[in-house]
């Protein structure tokens, strides 16, 4: 009977020691479990503001495109002949038809910005130079008065 009582004590510590192992096993999953949900969540937050992120350029590059479109007609109001050597219209319409992406728009946006730039700068380039023509002429033709009216007053002044 001592025998059966040494078996049942050992038997009942390995039934014991196995419920511990399972215990201290079930604790470690329940902490992967913890450790993969915070992960989950704070992928689950990335995605969300990147999901954010990309709603807010999308509402700003449709307005963008938006307020282009409102730009380009306006333009559309100048034709061929008002500006003879612009481009035709249909020209111009081929070229925004062609505009497929934001990208392709603001490249074209900047070319047509540098463009002006560079025209507004010959613009004021030959305003300057025309200001200084101006000048020039204006000098000489006051100088050619004050030489003919010193031609006359000697020859005037002479002859009385």
């Amino acid at each position: 009977m001592a025998e059966s009582i040494e078996i049942g004590k050992h038997i009942t510590q390995q039934w014991l020691a196995e419920i511990e192992s399972l215990k201290q096993q079930l604790a470690e999953k329940q902490q992967q479990c913890d450790a993969a949900w915070e992960n989950a969540e704070k992928w689950r937050k990335l995605y969300n503001t990147e999901a954010e992120q990309r709603r807010t350029d999308a509402d700003l590059s449709r307005q963008t495109i938006a307020s282009l479109k409102t730009e380009i007609q306006k333009l559309k109001g100048i034709d061929g002949s008002t500006l003879p050597n612009a481009t035709t219209v249909a020209t111009i319409r081929q070229e925004v038809a062609q505009i497929k992406t934001v990208e392709d728009l603001k490249a074209k946006l900047i070319a047509v910005i540098q463009e002006r730039d560079r025209l507004l700068n010959a613009l004021k380039t030959e305003q300057d130079n025309h200001t200084q023509t101006r000048k020039n002429l204006t000098t000489a033709l006051g100088d050619a008065i004050d030489s003919l009216a010193k031609a006359r007053g000697g020859t005037g002044g002479s002859g009385e």
